[in-house]
């Protein structure tokens, strides 16, 4: 008999036996995740105001009686994902809007545009300023800062790689005369609105915003937070004032804004204050896109083309070589010879 047929088998066992033992579950144990996350097909919609600390103003039930402004945090399953003025959002919990109340955003529709910057050309890492807005008004000032046009070709290649349509207003009229500055551009195909300090187009301007989602870029100083307060009575973003010694702009505006303007028909827009920089990278925009933008904007030459080919229609190298022949004028050769030195820097 070997002795694993002992009798006193039994004994051993229960000697090592540990079914009754209770062991301690480690405090730092997870349960095991699940990747079926909820599709909160019940989400409320709603528009993102402005972004502070982590927090959102988001407006829910817009264009209707019960329109209102909640505050919301980012849902955990959302991880990095970069939220802007102007994302549409999906929302859950207190969306009532009550003092003290929180919802938090769960869903990111998915956007129609977005303008992106970046520290500087050679950085590929981008900033999100904005989501899903259609047009871009760059303000620029006649003077008190002094125009720069190769910001403005920046902000219009911006413009051209997000798919948003740009128009330039020029502001302080009354201490400079534009015209030269103006004639830099006369080439494309922009819509152009000027006015003076103490005498907005406020009109004209909203004729322009209704019925599209505007986002306004310019240097610091150049007025961009004055004529948000005059189209938008009541909003009072701070104002800055031009340094007399360097000629710049004190950065006011610290965060984006998005705000609905109005007009004497009735009709709506929406307008998005950005704060004044004086820079504007690049690093993100792919240069293959920069000369097909540019020559898709450019106002068609009287002369057709000797091939019949349009100008938005040719080769790079075609676009470069029309344009130095003149075909554009002297503006179109200032645009070109601008627009080759910053595609030279995107390299």
């Amino acid at each position: 008999m070997t002795w694993w047929a002992n009798d006193d088998d039994d004994d051993d066992e229960s000697e090592y036996d540990e079914s009754s033992v209770r062991i301690r579950p480690n405090p730092k144990g997870n349960k095991p995740r699940t990747k079926i996350r909820p599709e909160y097909a019940n989400a409320v919609p709603g528009r993102i105001l402005t972004v502070d600390r982590g927090r959102f103003s988001v407006l829910v039930d817009e264009d209707t009686p019960d329109e209102r402004a909640i505050t919301a945090s980012r849902a955990r399953e959302l991880g990095k994902t970069a939220i802007v003025t102007g994302d549409r959002v999906g929302l859950v919990g207190d969306t009532s809007g009550a003092e003290g109340s929180l919802s938090r955003v769960v869903k990111l529709t998915p956007r129609t545009t977005l303008l992106r910057r970046s520290a500087d050309d050679t950085d590929a890492v981008e900033r999100v300023i904005v989501a899903n807005a259609d047009q871009m008004l760059i303000v620029v000032a006649a003077a008190n800062p002094e125009p720069r046009a190769r910001l403005v070709d920046r902000y219009l290649v911006a413009a051209f790689d997000a798919g948003i349509t740009p128009i330039l207003f020029i502001t302080k009229t009354d201490l400079a005369d534009p015209s030269e500055f103006l004639s830099e551009f006369e080439c494309l195909d922009l819509t152009v609105v000027t006015g003076q300090r103490d005498e907005l187009p406020l009109d004209e301007l909203k004729s322009l915003l209704m019925g599209h989602t505007t986002v306004t870029v310019g240097h610091s100083g150049v007025g961009k937070s004055t004529l948000v307060n005059a189209l938008v009575p009541g909003t009072d973003r701070a104002i800055g004032r031009v340094n007399d010694v360097t000629g710049r702009g004190r950065h006011t505006s610290s965060s984006t804004l998005g705000l609905r303007v109005h007009d004497d028909a009735g009709r709506s827009g929406w307008i998005i204050d950005t704060p004044g920089v004086r820079s504007f990278g690049l690093g993100h925009v792919d240069p293959a896109n920069v000369l097909k933008s540019f020559a898709g904007m450019a106002i068609p030459s009287s002369v057709p083309p000797a091939d019949g080919i349009p100008l938005s229609q040719a080769h790079d190298w075609e676009i470069v070589d029309r344009v130095l022949a003149g075909e554009l004028g002297a503006s179109g050769i200032a645009r070109i010879e601008s627009l080759q030195k910053l595609v030279g820097s995107l390299s």
